[in-house]
């Protein structure tokens, strides 16, 4: 019997139950004697870097920047499928799940196991209706993980998206939102919060106002034309429990066999304007000697992902980006360098970059002297944080 399990975010691997889901699965295959073929991915930037820092890359697909409903997608062969997360609330991760769900579309049942280790903890079966001749093992394994796992069977309580349109425009409403929190769609922060619930309004595919939000003018132009209704939204702090990670900053020697994936000496330049790349791939794929990242967000997300590689950035920023708080303590590779733009915004730095840079071949100091000599042409004002 195949199984497919589909891992989301980073919390459900930095607390542990990813890998003891997996576990239990396996020891369910041993305790009844069913052969078993586990296939299990995570797909965001953010997830993967947390299985990476786990040393869980062996039992866990790192391979792809998919989607969660991708994910499924990519395993809808299996005989039984698995979504395993760990939301915020209760309600969000239930809301998470049927948009998953219904965005997937598959013809099968699949068993989603959410914020497990708490009081609220619950295990939803999507898809009930859909069995397909293998009603005995799937009955089975669900009370093995509900008993294993201390879940009970629960319907779901969200009815998925709040979405309405009204005088020529959409409007998405998010709940279980904290005051200050970061409002990121698509991989860019808009904005922040002011108050529970959010509302983000767009008209002609452009997103125009947050209520009870405070919108980041340079987030919501670097965005660009949206469909609300399809679109990613996160909230908060995108990583919130990094483990004791076992290799120091800048510490080649520690990191090499974490991956090998590494620059070249020369090559051609990576410009990063949104998180959505899947610079993994990009990374194995070409010959990149530096990456430029612009944006706080871009910044934060990308440098610290690449400092599990202990991969140098160029950064590009007109504010404090430490202070974003995606990230608790985020982390970037020594020798880094981070250009805080003070008479700029970030869109205009892009566009100059990318219109200078984009078909170079250079080495890392060339990328950096040019850009200072770049900047300084343009009377571009600005001050250099040595990581």
């Amino acid at each position: 019997m195949n199984i497919g399990v589909v891992v989301h975010g980073p919390e459900i691997v930095d607390n542990g139950y990813a890998e003891k889901i997996l576990k239990i699965l396996r020891e369910f295959s041993e305790e009844y004697g069913i052969k078993i073929s586990i296939n299990a991915k995570i797909g965001g930037n953010i997830g993967r870097t947390a299985v990476i820092d786990r040393n869980l890359e062996r039992i866990i697909d790192i391979s792809e920047k998919l989607y969660p409903s991708q994910c499924l997608k990519k395993l809808k062969d299996n005989d039984i499928l698995l979504l395993i997360n760990y939301g915020k609330s209760k309600e969000t991760g239930h809301t998470f799940g049927r948009i998953v769900i219904e965005r997937a579309n598959l013809d099968k049942p699949i068993i989603q196991i959410e914020r497990p280790g708490e009081v609220d903890g619950s295990i939803i079966i999507w898809n009930k209706e859909k069995k397909r001749g293998n009603e005995k093992y799937l009955n089975l394994l669900i009370e093995y993980l509900s008993n294993k796992l201390n879940l009970n069977r629960e319907e779901c309580i969200s009815n998925g998206l709040t979405l309405w349109e009204e005088d020529g425009k959409v409007f998405r409403k998010i709940n279980t939102v904290d005051a200050g929190e970061n409002i990121m769609v698509n991989g860019i922060i808009i904005g922040y919060a002011i108050k529970n619930p959010i509302i983000l309004v767009s008209k002609d595919n452009r997103l125009i106002d947050i209520i009870n939000g405070e919108i980041k003018k340079e987030g919501m132009e670097r965005l660009g034309p949206i469909d609300l209704k399809n679109a990613i939204i996160k909230t908060g702090i995108l990583r919130r429990n990094i483990p004791n990670i076992p290799y120091n900053i800048g510490s080649i020697k520690n990191m090499e066999n974490k991956s090998s994936i590494k620059l070249s000496e020369r090559g051609s330049v990576l410009i990063l304007w949104d998180t959505k790349r899947d610079i993994l791939k990009e990374l194995n794929n070409k010959n990149i000697s530096s990456i430029i990242t612009i944006g706080s967000d871009t910044t934060i997300i990308y440098g610290n992902m690449l400092w599990r590689f202990n991969i140098k950035i160029i950064g590009i920023v007109e504010d404090d980006f430490y202070n974003h708080n995606i990230i608790k303590n985020p982390l970037i590779t020594k020798g880094s360098k981070i250009f805080l733009i003070k008479n700029k915004n970030d869109t205009s730095i892009y566009k100059l970059i990318w219109n200078n840079l984009k078909n170079r071949e250079l080495n890392y100091n060339d990328t950096l002297n040019y850009i200072i000599n770049l900047l300084d042409g343009n009377n571009i004002d600005y001050d250099i944080i040595d990581v």
